[in-house]
């Protein structure tokens, strides 16, 4: 029974958020951005899903008003769409390929009748025109020099179940709107990336006899079988240089925290404590944070590695799961009503290891599979709530939070 729950809450503590959004600036104090389609060789079909994907990471930047009509207009035609005019921007851009088939994507920034921005961008595969738009989001916000957003560019990594005892690892934008299926066949869960290379990852195998840690290289396939444990296995981080795991291990019926050198392959034990200790993750500050029942229920606790002392970092909340850490920050994932007969609501809340500051991050149903940007300025996320499902980015400077429904399978769990 207690492998059973050390499994459900591994699982369960690898959940996400959906924000609250304070109002910073009004609305009509942003610029005002419009987006043009100049694409005479692709399809209508193609063509709007592009426009779609720039207007959408044009509203995650948070520094413009994004009218979403669809216009089309000649590529070098000197003015903007007449009804654009009173736009204080215009993006504008034309799909193309040459000879190779190559994908090209053209583009100007168009204020006051002026270009201020011209960019080309080039791939080899049509398929990954996410990342494209992605890239010209990233530019833009850029050139306005705004915060950094490298994470828009970023991969994600998820296992998404497929049926009884099935699942599938997909490599993804941060939308969905781009998906790889790299790992099929068998129950694959848990990945996690193995550098910010995007080179390889690490994923727990259920096929076979025992829980098996493997590590893929994402160019070549090639696997390899890293360690097997009984009861679970569960790569929960990596640290920044990537030649540590913390992994959550059941060898004797009994969850607990270990650390694992990529080196040598040896590992050792963090924790021992009698009840359920999983899903630990690394602190810039020498420190793991995880998620224990020492309390009696699911709470949040940090140690410093080689201590035999355990430190409570949560007071608020008497189911909490979910943990996920930056630099002084930590999120986590309570429960805040308990119906007997009736869905239960999950949030996400935010805290600073360093003062008693606490933020709530969303409201309503239940958040889950929470992942900070590698920079801390973003959080990855799913929520759940009304029979929909929705991968969320949650901007935390800017109080913003922005869904992108799913459209099939079930998130199992998630990395960035």
């Amino acid at each position: 029974m207690r492998l059973l729950l050390g499994w459900l809450l591994a699982t369960v503590f690898l959940f996400g958020a959906d924000a609250t959004i304070e109002v910073i600036k009004k609305v009509d104090s942003y610029p005002s951005i419009a987006v043009e389609d100049s694409s005479v060789s692709f399809t209508d079909m193609a063509s709007k899903r592009f426009f779609r994907l720039l207007v959408s990471d044009l509203n995650v930047l948070s520094l413009f008003n994004v009218d979403r009509h669809y216009s089309t207009i000649n590529y070098d035609n000197d003015r903007v769409e007449s009804q654009n005019r009173v736009m204080d921007y215009v993006l504008r851009y034309r799909l193309r390929s040459d000879d190779s088939g190559s994908f090209i994507v053209d583009i100007k920034l168009i204020h006051e009748n002026r270009v201020e921005m011209r960019k080309s961008y080039r791939v080899s595969n049509v398929k990954m025109n996410p990342f494209v738009a992605h890239t010209i989001a990233y530019d833009i916000n850029a050139y306005f020099g705004a915060d950094p957003i490298d994470w828009i560019k970023r991969k994600v990594i998820i296992s998404r179940l497929s049926g009884p005892h099935e699942s599938e690892i997909v490599i993804a934008d941060y939308t969905l709107s781009y998906q790889h299926v790299m790992i099929k066949g068998g129950l694959n869960v848990f990945p996690k990336w193995a550098d910010s290379s995007y080179k390889s990852f690490y994923y727990t195998s259920l096929s076979g006899d025992l829980p098996t840690l493997i590590k893929i290289d994402t160019r070549t396939g090639k696997k390899t079988k890293l360690l097997s444990s009984d009861g679970m296995l569960v790569c929960s981080d990596v640290s920044s240089d990537g030649k540590k795991l913390i992994l959550t291990m059941a060898p004797g019926g009994q969850p607990d925290i270990y650390v694992y050198d990529v080196e040598s392959g040896q590992y050792r034990r963090l924790t021992s404590f009698s009840g359920i200790d999983v899903n630990g993750q690394f602190m810039d500050d020498g420190r793991i944070v995880f998620v224990s029942d020492r309390l009696g229920y699911p709470n949040i606790f940090a140690k410093r590695l080689g201590s035999k002392s355990v430190e409570q970092m949560v007071y608020y909340g008497k189911s909490n799961s979910a943990c996920t850490a930056h630099k002084e920050y930590i999120v986590y994932k309570a429960r805040e009503s308990s119906h007997a007969f009736s869905k239960n609501t999950f949030n996400l809340h935010l805290i600073s290891v360093k003062t008693d500051f606490i933020r709530r991050l969303t409201a309503t149903g239940v958040n889950e599979f929470p992942r900070f940007s590698r920079d801390g300025n973003a959080i990855i996320y799913v929520k759940n709530y009304k029979q929909q499902s929705s991968i969320g980015i949650m901007r935390l400077r800017e109080n913003k939070n922005f869904l992108f429904p799913l459209t099939s399978g079930k998130i199992q769990s998630m990395d960035w």
